[in-house]
This record gives C-alpha cells, sequence and structure tokens, in this order.
C-alpha cells in the first residue's frame, strides 16, 4: 500500500499555506526516503555526526505543536507548552502540521529496522520542545488567535528559556506590508541570549514580493537564515536583507507530518530548522561558547560564500556543522554579554532590567552627576554662592 508524496507551502507567521500537489509516490512507512534527503548531504552532516548527533541538547521548536507520537519523532519530543489554548486539537487536520515538520527536519531519527524508515533530522539524538504559539493557516480560529494571542511569541522565547531550551528555532515570522518590530519579542529574545541560549529564525518568504523586513529575523543576536535550492543558489521565494546570517537548504525538502504520509515543504522555515538542528550539534560538542560565538562560528564556517564574504542573498553562505564543530575547539569560551543602546529604541525598543540590561550610559551619566554633586557639597561647605545668569533660568514646563 502506497501513499502519495505531496508538496506542502510552508510560508509562516501568519505565514502557513498549504497547496498540495502529486509529485510522486512514497510507501506509507516512508521507506527509501534517507537517500533522497539531498540537504543533510549539502550540510555535511555525516561529517558532524562523527562527533555528535545532539545528545543532551534540547531545541524548542515555537511553532503550530509537535506530535510527540509521530514513529520518526516518538522519545525525542518532551512536554511542552501550548500558549494559544483555542483552535484544533491531536487528530484534527489542522492541527501541528508545520511544528511537526520542523521538529522532524531537526531531530527525525527514522523508524523501523535500524532507523532506516521515514526521515533522519541534523540533530537525531536532541530533544525538541514544543511551544504552541500559532495555529495553522487552515485552522478556522487562526485569526482570532492572532488577536487574541499577539503576545504569544514573546512569551513562548522566555518559557522555552526557562524551561532548558539550548537552541530556539524560530521558523516563522511576519514580512507583511505591516510588519513591524515589537519590544516585547525583541525584549524576550534579549533575555534568551543573555541565558545562553541560541535563536534561530526563519529571513522570510517575500524574496518574489518586495524582500519584506521580517520578525523575528530581524531582530538582533538572531541566527537568520535564508534558504538555498540542491544547486547552493538562493532559492527565489527567499527575502535578501541585511540580517541575513547564513543560508540553508529550503527548497524540495522532505518532511514528515502527522498523517504519517512524507511531503516536499519549501520555504525559509525549513533553512532556520536545519540551522538549528547544526546549531544544535556545535553546542553539544562546544556547550560552553555562548549565543554571539555560536553565531559567529556558523557564520565564519559557512561554505560557497558569496563574492565579497557576505551577502544579503544567502549571507556568508551555506551552513557547515561539522566545520564549525572544528573551529569550535580552537575558540575560548566568553560569557554571554548583551550591550544596551546598541540599537535604536525606535526600532527595537529598549531593554528591560530583567532582560539583563546593563548600565551603559545611564551610568556613566549618574556618575558624572554625581561628581558634580560632590563638588557642589564641598563648595557649599566652603561658602561659595552661585548665582544663576537670568538667561538660563527656566519656567514651569508647558505643553509641547
Amino acid at each position: 500500500m502506497k501513499r502519495l508524496l505531496r508538496t506542502v507551502l510552508p510560508v509562516l507567521c501568519a505565514l502557513l499555506a498549504v497547496a498540495p500537489a502529486t509529485v510522486g509516490t512514497a510507501h506509507a512507512r516512508g521507506e527509501g526516503l534517507q537517500r533522497q534527503e539531498w540537504a543533510l548531504r549539502a550540510l555535511n552532516a555525516k561529517a558532524a555526526w562523527k562527533t555528535t548527533k545532539g545528545q543532551g541538547m534540547t531545541v524548542a521548536v515555537l511553532d503550530t505543536g509537535v506530535d510527540a507520537d509521530h514513529p520518526d519523532l516518538r522519545e525525542n519530543v518532551l512536554a511542552g507548552e501550548d500558549l494559544v489554548g483555542m483552535g484544533a486539537s491531536r487528530g484534527d487536520r489542522a492541527w501541528a502540521r508545520h511544528g511537526t515538520a520542523m521538529a522532524g527536519i531537526i531531530a527525525g531519527h527514522g523508524h523501523g529496522k535500524g532507523g532506516e524508515d521515514g526521515i533522519l533530522g541534523v540533530a537525531p539524538e536532541a530533544h525538541v520542545l514544543p511551544v504552541r504559539v500559532l495555529l495553522e493557516d487552515q485552522d478556522p480560529q487562526r485569526a482570532k488567535a492572532r488577536d487574541e494571542r499577539g503576545t504569544a511569541l514573546a512569551k513562548g522565547i522566555r518559557w522555552a528559556t526557562d524551561h532548558g531550551a539550548d537552541v530556539i528555532n524560530l521558523s516563522l515570522g511576519d514580512d507583511s506590508d505591516s510588519a513591524h518590530p515589537d519590544a516585547h519579542e525583541d525584549a524576550a529574545v534579549r533575555y534568551a541570549l543573555r541565558k545562553g541560549v541560541v535563536v534561530v529564525a526563519s529571513a522570510g518568504n517575500g524574496g518574489e514580493d518586495g524582500d519584506h523586513v521580517s520578525y523575528p529575523a530581524a531582530y538582533p543576536g538572531v541566527i537568520a537564515v535564508a534558504a538555498v535550492d540542491r544547486k547552493g543558489a538562493r532559492a527565489s521565494f527567499s527575502t535578501r536583507r541585511w540580517y541575513a546570517t547564513v543560508a540553508a537548504p529550503g527548497k524540495d525538502i522532505l518532511i514528515a507530518d502527522p498523517d504519517r504520509t512524507y511531503y516536499q515543504g519549501w520555504g525559509t522555515s525549513a533553512a532556520a530548522a536545519f540551522t538549528s538542528g547544526a546549531v544544535a550539534l556545535v553546542r553539544a560538542a562546544h556547550p560552553d561558547l555562548s549565543p554571539a560565538q555560536i553565531k559567529e562560528l556558523i557564520s565564519d564556517t559557512a561554505r560557497n560564500t558569496p563574492e565579497g564574504g557576505r551577502s544579503d542573498a544567502v549571507g556568508t553562505g551555506v551552513v557547515d556543522p561539522a566545520a564549525a564543530i572544528e573551529m569550535g575547539s580552537h575558540v575560548k569560551p566568553e560569557k554571554q554579554r548583551p550591550r544596551v543602546g546598541e540599537y535604536d529604541k525606535e526600532y527595537f525598543g529598549a531593554a528591560r532590567p530583567a532582560d539583563g540590561a546593563g548600565p551603559g550610559w545611564f551610568a556613566l551619566v549618574a556618575a558624572v552627576v554625581g561628581v558634580l554633586l560632590i563638588g557642589v557639597a564641598f563648595a557649599v561647605h566652603r561658602g561659595v554662592a552661585f548665582r544663576v545668569p537670568p538667561r538660563l533660568r527656566r519656567g514651569p514646563p508647558r505643553p509641547l
């Protein structure tokens, strides 16, 4: 008995559309699919597996939910959290499709004899921590969830950080005409980074529709991932923007589904998931490196680097976890120290003290004022009189 291998379109954040189309056949058990996983070969995954397959790492998948009973993921999925609290439930067609697909790319281990059926992920021994922060596009309550659960993503990042995530995968984003940065999301990302959690996000699928900026990919500190095809060229749909860190496979990608059928998908969401798996491998090999160091490693060791060393289309090139693991052996661990004031609050919002905000310019101003006050006190003590010229005297506040 055979099932169809169909094509899905995982456009995210509001981004999740499905467009089935028959492209071939696959056995119900997923026999022979692993030989078709060109993306793992493109990432040089087998070379990285000589060092680690991600054991001990936890990758939080902030998405539409994950099917923990899928044979390719069974025993890899931890108890997660649902921050939406509405919409489809287990057994419904509009439940956990995109999230399960991303989890499979990250940590699928196959099934059957020797794990030869189904699909393999980049880090097959890593754990997945599912955090439901949005609904599938075909879910009737999706619009309501967007209106009433607008803070789910920011809360999800913090929840995952506080519940053991080593890596946070954000295969989602808003690159619509109305897309804009959100101070709560930006602060949550900073919180995760300060706690030592690497944050990975998809660059956006607007490459054929204006290359609009996508959030959360554009937040500072995030590893933003563009998509490439089998030939290593930028996929036409992949957004070209200044924030692109690296690229990963994002076209003709085999993905698992809760209905136990396997599909082909495309999108920078898949590219982000591949990169999250790669980051899990690097972190497993070098657990003491900070998120900033991991990001630098992933960037510096990318292959197929464009002319000039970087481009908005593919960042510094295609992720190579084996090379990053090797270079990481020569890197001295440093504590993550995010700098406050590095980005204009007009775009990213001010960090809250609880998010690890350091003293920054405020401390400098406070120190200068303190010195002046000490000088004034000393002068008063010595009997020096102060006069304020009339032209410098201020009246009461007035409306502007």
